[in-house]
């Protein structure tokens, strides 16, 4: 069985590289590696400040997924940038590891893998998770953004260090 690079993994790669963004191709090839997200595929390639470049540009357009201020809207965005990173589904067998589902073409740059990869995987949460599973943290003065992949599709905060300062902060505003 492959397991599908176009899941929840893909969306927590946006979330990492926005809350921390890679400085330099060598970070974008570290943390794609760490994610797990079509690893093999980064690491046969020379990964270029050009595909830092258009990464810095899908993150953008993501997260304007993500503060998109209504459910049209950011239905509007995600199939924009669906429109923009990703070709017909097919089928392949690339590394010999099972056939399984590309929405790209095999011989794309590490960049426009990446934004595939997060375009696709954030239209497969919102549509299999439910559409307002994306936000940003409800700490003040937290600016950091989650998606949210709980059982009860509440999470309101991007770590459980915030959620904690906020119930603190809500416990002494009250005594």
């Amino acid at each position: 069985m492959h397991l599908n690079p176009y899941g929840a993994d893909a969306v927590l790669l946006a979330v990492n590289l926005v809350t921390n963004p890679a400085r330099t191709p060598n970070e974008l090839a570290e943390r794609c590696e760490e994610s797990g997200v079509e690893s093999r595929l980064v690491r046969t390639r020379s990964v270029t400040e050009a595909d830092l470049a258009a990464v810095r540009i899908a993150l953008d357009e993501w997260l304007a997924v993500v503060d998109a201020p209504d459910e049209e809207t950011r239905v509007q965005l995600a199939n924009e940038m669906l429109a923009k990173y990703t070709e017909h589904p097919r089928l392949t067998n690339h590394a010999g590891d099972g056939w399984h589902m590309h929405y790209r073409p095999d011989d794309v740059p590490v960049g426009r893998l990446v934004a595939t990869l997060i375009s696709t995987g954030t239209a497969l949460h919102l549509a299999g998770r439910g559409i307002t599973r994306l936000g940003r943290c409800s700490t003040d003065g937290c600016d950091n953004v989650y998606a949210d992949l709980s059982r009860g599709g509440r999470q309101r905060y991007c770590s459980p260090a915030c959620a904690n300062r906020d119930a603190v902060r809500r416990h002494r505003s009250k005594h």
